[in-house]
């Protein structure tokens, strides 16, 4: 069978998601601290193993979950610019698929004030996934570059992102009610900015 070569679009896309799940995770491994061995995990290896695997999974959700919309946001850009969409054909889209999560969560885990926050989010991303992919250069830092051209254009845009993020994670707090919530999203959303900002620093510099 022939095979498909990834077209540059393709190439790009795949550069901005990897960019992203680097953050999501870099986010998680600050979030969810690793823990010390305990005697009795050193003494019975069943029980580190046990122990492990929860660990690995408690992360692997976490950075999942902080993907959710960037990755909705990342694929309806891609498919606007290859399908020729409009954005409010990606949009409906997205729109539909979370309803469906919604009238499948019987837990009252995901609600209607979350939905419409992150469906903000969304909007906002889709443009910026758009710059990017259409920008010149197929690395991040290239296509950040030629997108936004200087650190305070790029800023302002993350000003605007973490506003968003922020009512995501207010209605979150709300509906789910748990007193370690505040903490958590707390801790989040300042390891996220720190994380951005060093990151922004590195492609456009300190000064630029």
């Amino acid at each position: 069978m022939r095979r498909i070569l990834p077209t540059v679009l393709d190439t790009k896309h795949e550069s901005i998601l990897s960019q992203e799940r680097s953050v999501a995770k870099a986010v998680t491994s600050a979030v969810i601290e690793s823990k010390p061995l305990t005697v009795w995990e050193i003494t019975i290896p069943i029980l580190f193993i046990a122990n492990f695997f929860r660990f690995r999974r408690s992360r692997e959700i976490f950075t999942l979950n902080f993907l959710f919309t960037k990755k909705l946001a990342l694929d309806a850009a891609f498919d606007m610019i290859k399908e020729g969409q409009d954005k409010e054909e990606a949009v409906a889209r997205i729109k539909v698929k979370t309803k469906e999560i919604l009238a499948s969560d019987n837990k009252g885990i995901y609600s209607q004030k979350i939905r419409q926050r992150q469906m903000k989010e969304i909007d906002l991303l889709i443009d910026h996934y758009r710059k990017l992919l259409e920008a010149e250069g197929k690395d991040y830092a290239s296509m950040m570059k030629n997108a936004y051209h200087t650190r305070e254009n790029y800023n302002a845009f993350l000003v605007r992102l973490k506003q968003a993020e922020k009512e995501v994670n207010t209605a979150a707090q709300q509906t789910v009610k748990v007193v370690t919530a505040y903490d958590l999203v707390s801790k989040m959303e300042k390891a996220t900015e720190r994380i951005r900002s060093a990151r922004a620093e590195k492609i456009f510099g300190i000064d630029s």
